[in-house]
């Protein structure tokens, strides 16, 4: 499975930016996606996920109501719909693929994509 992350830019603050994360999988439905960022001086953090299906959804306090997470079977591709970015969303920003089996966990990272808020 290869990652994707695209999207990320320069953008002023109350502004909005659409990641997306394009995947190669074959079954890209069999894999639950998140979106992690890292912040400058930090560790990365986990944002958002969404199950393979896309009927389950989950958001940090942090942003919720304030980002959106969708995906799109047949292209491949999960959205991370930003909206009212503030300067401390900036962070490079990774798309993250998970699928669990009863033989274990199998786990894929992109390349992440730079998201810089100015205020």
């Amino acid at each position: 499975v290869q990652l994707q992350a695209s999207g990320g830019g320069l953008v002023q603050a109350g502004g909005s930016l659409r990641l997306s994360c394009a995947a190669s999988a074959f079954r890209f439905d069999y894999y639950a996606i998140g979106w992690f960022h890292r912040a400058p001086g930090k560790q990365r953090e986990r944002v958002s996920c969404i199950s393979g299906s896309g009927d389950s959804t989950y958001y940090e306090d942090s942003v919720r109501g304030q980002f959106t997470i969708s995906r799109d079977n047949t292209e491949k591709t999960v959205y991370l719909e930003m909206n009212g970015l503030k300067p401390e969303d900036t962070a490079v920003y990774y798309c993250n693929a998970v699928r669990t089996t009863a033989r274990g966990r199998n786990e894929y990272w992109g390349q992440g994509t730079l998201v810089t808020v100015s205020s």
